[in-house]
């Protein structure tokens, strides 16, 4: 072996024994001082001439390591005998360089028993720390030393963020079978308090100076909690907000601490300035709309008393109209200091918008949506959607215009055209169609509790049923007025993905029909649903709908105006439309007395992350001719269905078979669709 490779072979020996040593070390401080003075070495030449690079390297010193002959056998050499005087470890066999190298530990924390918040604190510690963060990864003696010490000062700075300013840490190694076992045992010491608590400045306040100050909520005597003191100083500066202080300032906390008497003092000065209101708006950048509908969109008025969660709330509603992708709100104090208007600066998001769905149901075919939007064709926020439809069983081409915000804040004004085709088992109708209405709707940023719309639908429609009581299919053609009307109460957390509370819905809607005369009648409904946990990853659901229509006999009315029942949305298990009375063909003619109830667990699957999950139903239903409905002669459907919980909403695919079929029922029904049954 040359020189180099001896030099390399000794920083090898030397790496080993260093990582053994450090294995040994809770070992070695239990062991007496020796008794024998330590050899002193002799200093190095200090004369630079002296020095040969090529000369050979010197024996390292005290490690006893002799350099290795390649003609020796592989088996280790035995130990070296003690020196005389030397401190003996009498500790199990060193490890081997394999073991060395390779090592398995666990961590523990101990004296934490006195710290009031120690799950929080021991939580905090989880998520930053070095040991837990790599402990499935097998790692040398020296690597865990340093992540035990980096982890000792991590735990001491996050007692001292809870008020233990002596707290102290000491790590330790210590052997567990052929793992390690990192201890960080932790010395809290007392915990400081405040002695004092002073806001200078907010007496200025006046008659709110006692609401603010109760909103900073750390007082003396409290712990000198950092996160306490964080979250006191957020919640007096929205306080301020929210009590009219506009251009209240809050400045530079100064905290004092006294180690010998273990407390703290606090000053937080604060100016709070004049009571602000709020002024005029101005508008900058590429603004999809005026300043005066970015007033009709905030929830205040000019001369209101400032609050800043409006700011807040109109910065929201200008990003959700979705033709804006940027909002900066800022406050600009008027000349008065009494008056603040807001500049807003908006930069428009991309206008158009190209769409597609495609969707299957047992009975309803394979159906395929496309549709084109512009979001601002007519200033402001005046949509222009084109859509088609192309389907095994439907055709449809429309037209809507929707303006969003119209006349006051979250109002919507619809109006549509229409030229379809729907070709069902339960008739056949060629419809034009042209209407529109006014509506409240709840949105994923606002979710509302009341909904409601109101409109009108005028529809010539030419359709192919049975409307005698012989059973036989004809075709006529009918002109038809409607005046639909809804109300909603919606008190669930969820819009697509409810998990408890309820919703309750009604809807009428008075139609003249016109067939060779005129008559009238009213269609109605009513739909409940509730949602309850049982746990943190099943939810029961339940859902009841009735409906009515009543003032005409179901034979005299367009089969597309008539009740149905079946199908992925009403009774699964059976398809589409396929409930109730049938003809002499065995195809439904639809009625007028409508009831239907579902019931379903929905299961998380927690070993998939939670984004699967399973739905077993039981599904039952009732519809008649009669305009009451009936409490006999019900059809049960039950089954299972799929989850994929995607960031959009859930994905269903629900698998239902009948319980008590009839002759002309399938024996299994499948539905695709995006959001839960009900």
């Amino acid at each position: 072996m040359n020189e180099r490779g001896k030099a390399r072979e000794a920083a090898r020996l030397l790496c080993a024994t260093a990582a053994t040593l450090v294995m040994a070390a809770p070992a070695l401080a239990q062991q007496p001082e020796p008794t024998q003075p330590a050899p002193t070495q002799s200093a190095p030449p200090s004369d630079a001439s002296e020095l040969d690079p090529s000369a050979p390297l010197a024996p390292i010193p005290d490690l006893g390591v002799a350099w290795p002959d390649p003609g020796a056998s592989d088996q280790p050499a035995p130990a070296p005998a003690p020196q005389a005087g030397a401190a003996e470890v009498a500790t199990e066999p060193p490890p081997s360089e394999t073991e060395a190298a390779e090592l398995h530990y666990t961590i523990a924390l101990e004296g934490l028993e006195t710290v009031g918040s120690s799950a929080e604190l021991v939580s905090s510690f989880d998520q930053q720390s070095v040991l837990r963060k790599n402990r499935n990864e097998a790692v040398n003696a020296a690597q865990i030393d340093r992540r035990s010490r980096a982890d000792a000062d991590l735990l001491a700075e996050l007692l001292r963020s809870q008020g233990y300013y002596d707290a102290d840490v000491e790590p330790r190694i210590e052997r567990a079978g052929h793992a390690l076992r990192v201890v960080l045992e932790a010395h809290p010491g007392e915990q400081y308090r405040f002695k004092s608590v002073e806001l200078p400045g907010l007496e200025a306040a006046g008659a709110e100076a006692p609401k603010l100050r109760e909103a900073f909520a750390v007082k003396a005597g409290d712990p000198v909690i950092a996160a306490d003191v964080i979250a006191a100083n957020i919640a007096l500066k929205v306080a301020l907000g929210e009590q009219g202080f506009a251009l209240a300032e809050v400045g530079d906390q100064q905290i004092q601490v006294d180690h010998d008497t273990h407390t703290a003092q606090l000053v937080l000065p604060v100016t709070t300035g004049p009571l602000a209101s709020f002024g005029a708006i101005r508008i900058s950048g590429k603004p999809p709309f005026s300043a005066r509908h970015v007033a009709l969109i905030a929830r205040f008025h000019s001369g209101e008393q400032f609050r800043r969660s409006k700011i807040d709330d109109l910065r929201r509603a200008l990003i959700a109209t979705g033709l804006v992708a940027s909002a900066e709100v800022r406050v600009v104090p008027a000349a008065d200091g009494r008056t603040v208007d807001l500049a807003v600066n908006l930069e428009p998001a991309p206008m158009r918008t190209v769409a597609g769905e495609l969707g299957y149901g047992t009975g309803e075919g394979v159906r395929v949506e496309a549709s084109w939007q512009h979001r601002n064709f007519f200033n402001p926020e005046g949509a222009l959607t084109v859509r088609g439809v192309a389907g095994t069983q439907e055709q449809l081409a429309a037209v809507q215009f929707r303006r969003n915000n119209f006349r006051q804040r979250d109002q919507v004004l619809n109006l549509q055209a229409l030229a379809s085709h729907t070709n069902r088992s339960a008739f056949e109708a060629k419809t034009l169609q042209v209407g529109g209405n006014i509506e409240r709707q709840s949105n994923i940023i606002w979710h509302k509790k009341w909904t409601w719309s109101y409109g009108v639908d005028l529809l010539g429609t030419s359709e192919r049923g049975v409307f005698t009581t012989l059973g036989v299919k004809d075709t006529r053609k009918f002109l038809i007025a409607a005046f639909p009307a809804t109300l909603t109460y919606d008190g669930s957390n969820d819009l697509l993905d409810p998990t408890r509370g309820f919703r309750l819905g009604g809807r009428i809607s008075p139609e003249i029909s016109a067939h060779g005369g005129s008559f009238t009648y009213a269609r109605t409904q009513i739909d409940a649903s509730a949602y309850h946990p049982v746990s943190s990853s099943v939810v029961v659901a339940g859902r009841v709908r009735l409906g009515t229509i009543f003032g005409a006999s179901s034979l005299s009315i367009a089969p597309s105006r008539r009740l149905y029942a079946g199908g992925g949305g009403s009774v699964r298990g059976y398809g589409y439309q396929q409930l109730g009375p049938h003809d002499v063909d065995g195809d439904p003619i639809g009625g007028r007395g409508l009831a239907e109830f579902a019931l379903e667990a929905r299961v998380r699957l927690k070993a998939f992350g939670g984004n699967f999950g399973i739905v077993p139903f039981l599904d039952g239903g009732s519809l008649t001719t009669n305009s009451w409905p009936s409490l006999s002669g019900w059809q049960l459907g039950a089954g299972i269905g799929v989850r994929y919980y995607s960031s959009f909403g859930p994905i269903r695919i629900d698998v239902g078979t009948p319980l008590n079929p009839r002759a002309s029922d399938g024996r299994v029904a499948v539905v695709v669709s995006l959001g839960q049954a009900f």
